[in-house]
């Protein structure tokens, strides 16, 4: 049971009440994921098990997709639905498509987001969300966040109150929070707004149409089925360009020992530090390794599988 599954978290429960789950379905406690999502999203969650979990550092920065649906009318203290009513309500007219898509263009490319204080991000050690539910606002520095698409899908009819929801495709580099990119977009119609909807549909090459719900996991789990439904670990960092080694180097790379590098069978020029997955003839994970430029050698930075593993 080493590999990873791709959860289709449902809404009202947490990132990690879905590993709680899994822990029960696979029978270990040795399970993970990456990505949190809030309670009230939905979607992608990426859970790794057993010596998979060691994988889940270099699924960190993948890219992320998301369906996320922004209420104008007024803007919350956490930036969603779940918090209190911070701006009067503007309900004086409906919005256009052409006005939306005219802001939405505005927030495409590489900028500068400032965390919102309800996160899980440190300032001087403590939590922004404790700060934050003490009535306090700490000073934040903004990071850098590139927002690859922000697509309209559809402009809802106004609401009874006043308010009226779109929903937007968004592809966004990791790091980003679409609450914050939802409140940024309601400051700029000059409505105010806040996120209502969130539905994760990719993280890096992994696809919501590929997903299990828990309830499938729960009882494929328990029909002993579970292990079928494994993405292997070397299909996990498919994002990483893959180096296969014969015996010789397998047994150096399952010591930890560099491999050196020559214009040999192994194709490779240390031109650039790189990132990569080691496999042996079969084609099974068994380390990923960086290239050192200066050392012209490739280092094991993580190795999945030891000599004792073999025996």
């Amino acid at each position: 049971m080493i590999g990873a599954l791709i959860i289709d978290k449902p809404e009202g429960v947490t990132s990690h009440d879905v590993v709680a789950r899994v822990r029960r379905a696979v029978g270990t406690r040795r399970v993970g994921h990456a990505g949190t999502l809030d309670p009230f999203a939905t979607g992608v969650l990426v859970v790794c098990t057993e010596r998979a979990t060691r994988l889940l550092q270099f699924l960190v920065g993948l890219d992320k997709e998301y369906l996320a649906t922004v209420r104008t009318g007024f803007a919350t203290d956490t930036q969603d639905l779940t918090g209190k009513q911070i701006t009067a309500l503007d309900s004086s007219d409906s919005l256009s498509v052409e006005r939306v898509k005219a802001v939405l263009k505005e927030f495409v490319g590489q900028q500068w987001q400032t965390p919102p204080m309800f996160s899980a991000n440190k300032v001087a050690g403590e939590r922004l969300y404790r700060a934050a539910r003490e009535g306090r606002e700490v000073e934040r520095q903004p990071v850098a966040i590139t927002i690859g698409a922000l697509d309209l899908l559809s402009l809802h009819e106004i609401r009874t109150d006043g308010t009226q929801d779109f929903t937007v495709r968004v592809r966004c580099s990791s790091g980003t929070y679409v609450r914050t990119l939802a409140h940024d977009i309601g400051a700029s119609l000059g409505t105010g707004a806040h996120l209502s909807a969130l539905r994760r549909t990719a993280v890096g090459h992994f696809r919501i149409e590929d997903a299990l719900t828990l309830e499938e996991v729960e009882r494929r789990g328990g029909e002993g089925q579970l292990s079928a439904a494994l993405i292997k670990p070397v299909a996990v960092l498919a994002h990483l360009p893959m180096l296969q080694i014969g015996d010789a180097d397998l047994q150096l790379v399952m010591n930890g020992r560099e491999l050196p590098l020559i214009n040999d069978a192994r194709g490779i020029e240390a031109v650039v530090p790189a990132t990569m997955r080691i496999c042996d003839k079969a084609g099974e994970l068994v380390a990923v390794g960086e290239v050192d430029a200066r050392r012209r050698s490739i280092k094991p930075r993580m190795v999945l599988i030891t000599p004792d593993a073999v025996k």
